[in-house]
């Protein structure tokens, strides 16, 4: 077992093969070798638009669920980025896959853009500010871990790979050091207000979240012509 200050490494190690099914899914292996195809990558890209509203409406929830300023002020940084940073950028990505921002705005969330997004809101919206962010580490923390991991892999292709922009980006410093700041605030959430008694529910719902963040990406490799 991690140690008691590394709760994310514990929730990890809880969630077995469910966070090996997600972390290194086909479709992020796919991606690292650049073979896979350019369909899946726009599919992912467009419900990952639609995902980010929804991102957003957690942090403002987060804010609603802080107890103290710093909390506040934390959860409402990550959605104004969110919002006015995170959500533009992705808007210009999908312009240079051919996808306009009208299309975006006219797609229709696939069943397992509905199931994960959902899961988080409900749990956020039922639970605490620690439950809120346990579901949302999958998402935040597994794109750095799956970033990292497929940038030290000798198989990942790197001259001429379509998709090398999208490892860089979340092997970056940058992307490193917001999921750095939340295992920090999962490990203080959890040390301030909660104990033992509540991690087989906060696993439970790690878990979870990551078998819906895997269905996530198989929704992205089905669209495989």
């Amino acid at each position: 077992m991690a140690g008691a200050g590394d709760l994310f490494a514990r929730l990890v190690a809880s969630a077995g093969e469910a966070w090996q099914d997600y972390t290194r899914h086909e479709f992020v292996l796919r991606l690292a070798r650049g073979e896979l195809p350019l369909s899946c990558f726009r599919r992912y890209l467009i419900q990952d638009y639609l995902f980010l509203r929804h991102f957003a409406r957690a942090f403002g929830l987060a804010v609603y669920k802080s107890q103290t300023l710093a909390e506040m002020r934390r959860a409402s940084r990550i959605l104004t980025a969110t919002l006015e940073v995170e959500m533009g950028l992705h808007v210009e990505t999908c312009r240079g896959w051919g996808i306009s921002e009208q299309s975006l705005e006219a797609s229709t969330e696939a069943p397992e853009t509905i199931a994960y997004t959902r899961f988080v809101l409900d749990r956020g919206q039922s639970g605490d500010l620690l439950d809120l962010e346990t579901v949302l580490a999958p998402c935040i923390e597994g794109y750095a871990v799956i970033a990292r991991e497929r940038m030290a892999d000798p198989s990942t292709r790197r001259e001429g790979n379509p998709y090398r922009e999208w490892l860089e980006i979340y092997s970056g410093n940058e992307y490193q050091s917001l999921a750095a700041e939340m295992r920090a605030e999962l490990d203080r959430l959890f040390g301030e207000r909660a104990g033992e008694g509540r991690y087989p529910g906060l696993a439970a719902d790690f878990t979870a979240a990551a078998r819906l963040e895997a269905a996530f990406w198989q929704m992205g490799l089905d669209a495989a012509p």
